[in-house]
């Protein structure tokens, strides 16, 4: 009796123990499912038992084979070579297998740790298992470098994301968390209101049946922090309210680029801009058909570059009213707004290298360019600034008496309808490269007397009349 009363005791000491882990569990939803581990350059301790923990083994590459509603219980420690961005360890899958407990067991033995250890913890875990229906706890709330990055990225069977509590976030923490997960139809809230770099960036990339973001209540941002995050999700039909007045490079770069289905853009309440902040934000957004409010002053280099590139209902640009310009700021901002028909006033007379460069290419009915006050130019600052916009039929006013290299080049070029120009300057140089080619048979060209008469694409148009107005030198 006595050593039954102890066998009873050990039996239930070990029941305790087994149902206080919370371990990493695959779940078998169909027959002849599989699951095994690739390690990449790295060997991971990762053990699995298929009796509910009473024996284990060590997961290798050979598949361990399920029966519909089998269950592995799945634990380890630290591997024994950390992973990097190219070096890691990831399951491969047969079947279909839903997982469940906490993937922290695969680092702590028990799944109750709440810190990830190590940078790229679980870096590409499930990357590309197609077989995946469900995605496991992750609890932690202290996040390291890396650490979800790609981790459920091509997991196409996938529906719904867990729940991801930290709110301070690491660099490329949920990097390409999501990419490609083509059945999610909901996304996580997203608590952090101070960022990492590259924390958020493409973490929703490709997720076509994602219909509505998550708020970010972020106000500080980090560069890269949501570049391209919901890129291409195709079926996103709300954009979420970002309230951030601090950029930082790239923070917003290519966020909703080939969101088809988004009507709407959010405020961007910011003032002053950092590299590249907008660069491709909306681009092939094509039932975007209202732009938001643009009220910075302060420009950085690249920061609107084609900002609305390909968005083809868009009919009204925004007002822009920064006086000084930056390198490339509005670059191929509204190239091919094919329904734009109005250009917004451009007050700048402070110019920047490309700054107006390709800005409203192929803006197929735009009939009424804006005033271009400057008077100093800088390189290429108007390059095919107007290309093939077959609608416009007179160019703004050109008073610069000085070229810069290639400032002119391609400006007008394929503007079939284009009939009249005035400019201000009295040497071709090699700035005006095809700068009125194909443009209407006849015109006016209006120019100083002692503008040298030259014929061409690259010059006077050929069949256009030339009138003369005298130098104010």
């Amino acid at each position: 009796m006595k050593k039954l009363i102890i066998l009873l005791c050990l039996q239930l000491i070990v029941g305790c123990t087994l149902s206080a882990a919370n371990y990493l569990t695959f779940t078998a939803e169909k027959d002849n499912s599989s699951f095994c581990i690739k390690d990449h350059n790295i060997k991971s301790n990762i053990f699995y038992s298929l009796d509910n923990g009473k024996t284990w083994k060590r997961l290798t590459d050979e598949p361990v084979s399920l029966g519909k509603g089998d269950r592995a219980l799945l634990k380890g420690n630290k591997p024994d070579k950390e992973p990097t961005k190219e070096n890691y360890s990831n399951f491969k899958m047969e079947g279909l297998i839903a997982a469940s407990g906490s993937v922290m067991s695969l680092v702590d033995g028990k799944g109750e740790e709440k810190k990830i250890p190590y940078a790229y913890c679980f870096r590409g875990l499930f990357k590309d298992c197609t077989s995946l229906t469900q995605a496991p706890e992750l609890p932690a709330t202290t996040l390291a470098d890396g650490c979800y990055g790609f981790m459920f990225f091509g997991c196409g069977s996938l529906t719904q994301a867990p729940e991801l509590p930290a709110k301070t976030l690491a660099e490329m923490c949920y990097s390409s968390m999501f990419f490609g997960c083509g059945s999610l139809t909901q996304a996580p809230e997203l608590l952090a209101t101070t960022l990492a770099e590259y924390c958020y960036a493409s973490m929703f990339s490709e997720c076509t049946s994602l219909i509505k973001a998550p708020e970010l209540p972020a106000t500080t941002l980090a560069e890269y922090c949501y570049a391209s995050m919901f890129d291409r999700c195709s079926k996103l039909i709300q954009a979420p309210k970002l309230p951030a007045k601090t950029l930082a490079e790239k923070c917003y770069s290519t966020m909703f680029y080939g969101c088809t289905s988004l009507t709407q853009a959010p405020e961007l309440p910011a003032t002053t801009l950092a590299n590249s902040c907008y660069a491709a934000m909306f681009s092939e957004c094509s039932k975007l058909t209202q732009a938001p409010k643009l009220p910075a002053t302060t420009l950085a280099d690249s920061c609107y570059y084609g900002m609305f590139y390909n968005c083809t209902s868009l009919t009204q640009a925004p007002e822009l009213p920064a006086t000084t310009s930056a390198n490339s700021c509005y670059f191929g901002m509204f190239s091919v707004c094919t329904n734009l028909k109005q250009a917004p006033e451009l007050p700048a007379t402070t110019l920047a290298n490309s700054c107006y460069a390709a800005m409203f290419s192929e803006c197929s009915k735009l009939t009424q360019a804006p005033k271009l006050p400057a008077t100093t130019l800088a390189d290429s600052c108007y390059y095919g600034m107007f290309y093939n916009c077959t609608s416009l039929t007179q160019a703004p006013e050109l008073p610069a008496t000085k070229l810069a290299n290639g400032c002119y080049a391609h400006m007008f070029s394929k503007c079939v309808k284009l009939s009249r120009i005035k400019i201000a300057f009295t040497d071709w140089g090699t700035n005006t490269d095809s700068w009125l080619t194909d443009v209407a048979a006849s015109g006016t060209f209006i120019c100083p007397k002692n503008l040298p008469t030259e014929y061409g694409g690259g010059f006077i148009p050929k069949g256009w009349k030339i009138v003369y107005e005298e130098s104010d030198k």
